[in-house]
C-alpha cells in the first residue's frame, strides 16, 4: 500500500470544503464553538461508523452501489439544500435555538452527505483491503481515517474561532456565502 498517496487521498478530502465543514464553520460563527464542537463529535462518529460500515459490507455494497447511490444523492441533496436555507436564515444577533449545531444534526449530516458516503465506500476498497485483509489491520485503517476527519472538524472550528470577530462583522454576507456553498455542493452531487 502506497502510505503518502492513502494519508494524502485522506487529508484532501477530509478538509477540503463540503457540507460538513460548511455547517462547523457556520455554527461557530453563530452559536460560538462549544455549539461547533458538539456537531463535531457527531459527524466524527457517524463518520467512523460510516467507514467501518464499508469495511464490513464493501462485497455487498459493492453489487447495490448504483441504488444506494441515486438515493444518497436524493437525500444529500434535498437536506444540503435544506441546511443552505437554514444557514441563510440565521441571525446571530438574536438567540435563537440553534438545530443545526446538535451531536444529532453533526451524525445525521455524514449519512446524508455524498462526499462522505462516497469517500467512505472507496477509501476502504481502494487503499486497505487490497493488502490488508485481517480485522485488525481494517480496523486500523478506520480509526486511522476517523482521526484525520476528526483533524479536519477540528480545524474547521479553529477557523471560525479565530477568525469569528471578522464573521460576526460581516454575518450576512458569511451566511449568504456559506449557503452558496452548500447550494454548490448539492449541484455538485449531479455533475
Amino acid at each position: 500500500m502506497n502510505i503518502t498517496s492513502f494519508v494524502f487521498y485522506c487529508f484532501i478530502v477530509t478538509f477540503t470544503p463540503g457540507p460538513t465543514n460548511i455547517v462547523i464553520l457556520s455554527t461557530v460563527h453563530n452559536s460560538g464553538t462549544k455549539k461547533a464542537m458538539e456537531y463535531t463529535y457527531g459527524a466524527t462518529i457517524a463518520f467512523g461508523f460510516l467507514l467501518a460500515i464499508s469495511a464490513m459490507l464493501n462485497t455487498i455494497l459493492a453489487t447495490v452501489i448504483p441504488k444506494i447511490l441515486i438515493v444518497m444523492q436524493i437525500l444529500g441533496s434535498f437536506y444540503m439544500l435544506y441546511l443552505a436555507y437554514q444557514v441563510y436564515k440565521m441571525d446571530s444577533s438574536k438567540p435563537t435555538i440553534n438545530q443545526t449545531g446538535t451531536f444529532m444534526s453533526g451524525f445525521l449530516t455524514q449519512f446524508l452527505n455524498p462526499k462522505v458516503v462516497i469517500f467512505t465506500m472507496t477509501v476502504i476498497p481502494t487503499y486497505i483491503m487490497p493488502y490488508y485483509v485481517s480485522m485488525p489491520a481494517v480496523t486500523i485503517g478506520v480509526i486511522t481515517i476517523t482521526v484525520i476527519g476528526f483533524l479536519a472538524f477540528i480545524t474547521w472550528v479553529l477557523f471560525g474561532a479565530i477568525f469569528k470577530e471578522f464573521l460576526q462583522k460581516h454575518k450576512k454576507i458569511v451566511n449568504v456565502l456559506m449557503a452558496l456553498f452548500l447550494v454548490y455542493a448539492a449541484i455538485m452531487v449531479w455533475v
